[in-house]
């Protein structure tokens, strides 16, 4: 069977070293969708016999050399949370961190905001009916009300 234009653009990218994305891109397959295509076109019947073909394995595929990596020689910046069970903590200690940029550091206090504020509203039937009978319990003034008399045969 005859590879069409966009599986031959593929397989010769490929040939020249390129990774199964960066070829998908080159012969006209979308950038969002380039690695499950370039996964799916490597294993295609057709394909692979003409990169056999051509004398093309899948361990000859070059690696690109990374760059190294620079590992700083003091923890200068780098805060060192340490262990904990308690997310509340490390959310604290990750917001109070100023070697962040102060936008990752708003997120972990937009993250931490449930642990310290409930929602509006929040806390169900029980807890509004707690606080019904709270606000029920006070007087016009703001004071608890007075015990109700206990009056009598008309006593005073």
């Amino acid at each position: 069977m005859a590879l069409t234009g966009k599986q031959q653009a593929f397989a010769d990218a490929v040939l020249a070293g390129s990774s199964n994305k960066e070829a998908a891109i080159a012969a006209g397959y979308s950038a969002k969708t380039a690695s499950p295509a370039g996964s799916r076109l490597v294993k295609d019947k057709a394909v692979a016999k003409y990169l056999t073909a051509n004398g093309w394995t899948a361990q000859a595929i070059p690696k690109k050399a990374s760059a190294p990596v620079e590992t700083p020689e003091s923890n200068e910046g780098s805060a060192d949370y340490g262990y904990t069970d308690d997310p509340e903590v490390l959310l604290i200690a990750m917001m109070n961190d100023t070697s962040l940029d102060a936008r990752v550091r708003g997120d972990f206090a937009k993250a931490l905001m449930p642990f310290k504020h409930q929602k509006l509203g929040e806390g169900g039937k029980k807890q509004q009916r707690v606080d019904g009978a709270k606000a029920a319990t006070h007087g016009k003034f703001g004071g608890p009300l007075p015990p109700p008399r206990l009056v009598s045969n008309g006593q005073k």
